[in-house]
């Protein structure tokens, strides 16, 4: 059987694969050049008046398209967080996960498709962020430590 802290890396990782493609439907610099990019390895001559042809609408329908997925990502995110927290030990640790995979895999998609780079500061944070998730996961849980003393007893 799956834990639920699976389901929160799930959740964490399409939580940022919809970021990330709102960030491509949004931003129109990214999908120009990637028209651009796309004419240039695709036809033979790109400097041909089908370049400006293909780049009028081709743009619109990128954008369309990423549009859903980042409500397709988010229905699925939500699906798995829900997950999450129904297998859980805690609300908590299902949050704290989630929210260090979609951190983490921010960054990573970021690099990727953006050429992003973080600051020293935002990698002492994450760092911060997984010893406490460190700390939240290998934590016994207040229940369990009463079942212990009253089994001492």
């Amino acid at each position: 059987m799956v834990s639920g802290t699976a389901f929160s890396v799930v959740a964490g990782l399409f939580g940022a694969l919809a970021s990330s493609s709102a960030k491509l439907a949004v931003g129109a610099d990214y999908v120009t050049h990637g028209c651009k990019v796309f004419v240039e390895l695709w036809l033979a001559n790109p400097h041909l008046i089908a370049q400006a042809a293909v780049c009028s609408w081709l743009p619109v329908l990128l954008r369309l398209g990423c549009g859903g997925m980042v409500i397709t990502f988010n229905a699925v995110m939500w699906t798995f967080f829900a997950k999450a927290l129904r297998y859980s030990a805690s609300s908590a640790r299902a949050t704290v996960t989630s929210a260090a995979s979609n951190y983490i895999s921010s960054a990573i998609l970021g690099k990727a498709l953006f050429g992003e780079s973080h600051a020293l500061l935002w990698w002492v944070g994450i760092s911060l962020i997984l010893c406490g998730l460190l700390l939240l996961h290998t934590a016994t849980s207040r229940a369990d430590l009463g079942d212990t003393e009253r089994k001492e007893k």
